[in-house]
């Protein structure tokens, strides 16, 4: 289905209109940071929950939930807080391969970035280069993983200059940056452009973006999202990442 420019930004503008609206949040792994208020509870319920956006959509929202009861639903004060022995309650949780270790590792990660690097949005907003976050992904990865840590744990934060899409942090990323009418996505981290962001790229998303010519390679990698920001960036160079709720819904509710 090839439109001409003008004809495909007012389908997908038309699109973004019709998904990107409150009754998105429901089914989407974005309701767990809606159900706080702190900037900080927000980012962290975010980054967590993002961090396991992979399989089932109702599985990730029930892990994630079980996450933030797991922290007393209070993220960013468990994270400050917390001893090993508050650690020891994790046994047993378990996310496809995201485990107990790893979300053990998160929370001690989590704090040093607060206490050293004076927060997540701090981290993120070094290192942006080339009108592209995926430098400074690259560089959070460094910071996330400074102090000693289990190996296995690495897996589960993507690097884009190591080849991968990285969907799931610029999804994150997504929520924490976009300014949204809608009041989906948060827009709290102000020191970032929402004309940087990528984005989030998966199965859904890049078939849709596929079939309407938007992009032309196969594997949803890096590469492949390089060429789609490129693509979505001419149809809107200030808010490109709101055509994820196009491609997203026309993938996942449409089967486009």
């Amino acid at each position: 289905m090839q439109l001409q420019k003008e004809e495909l930004k007012e389908f997908l503008d038309n699109k973004v209109i019709q998904y990107n609206t409150l009754e998105f949040i429901d089914s989407d792994p974005i309701s767990i940071p809606h159900k706080y208020s702190l900037k900080e509870d927000i980012e962290i319920a975010g980054f967590l929950a993002a961090t396991i956006a992979w399989g089932n959509r109702k599985s990730i929202i029930k892990n994630a939930n079980k996450m933030m009861d797991l922290m007393g639903n209070s993220p960013y004060d468990f994270i400050m807080n917390h001893n090993n022995n508050d650690l020891e309650k994790f046994e047993g949780f378990v996310h496809r391969t995201f485990n107990s270790v790893d979300f053990g590792y998160f929370i001690k990660s989590l704090k040093n970035i607060y206490v050293h690097h004076n927060g997540l949005e701090n981290v993120f907003s070094q290192n942006v280069a080339n009108n592209s976050l995926q430098g400074a992904i690259s560089a959070f990865k460094k910071v996330f993983f400074e102090i000693e840590h289990p190996v296995r744990t690495t897996k589960h934060v993507s690097d884009p200059l190591k080849g991968s899409a990285a969907k799931r942090i610029n999804m994150y990323l997504r929520w924490m940056v976009r300014k949204d009418n809608a009041n989906v996505d948060f827009g709290i981290w102000e020191s970032l452009s929402p004309s940087l962001l990528s984005c989030p790229l998966d199965v859904h998303s890049g078939n849709v973006a596929r079939k309407l010519g938007l992009l032309e390679r196969k594997q949803n990698d890096a590469k492949a999202l390089t060429e789609l920001d490129k693509a979505l960036r001419k149809l809107d160079p200030k808010d490109p990442v709101k055509y994820d709720f196009a491609l997203f819904g026309l993938g996942v509710f449409e089967g486009f």
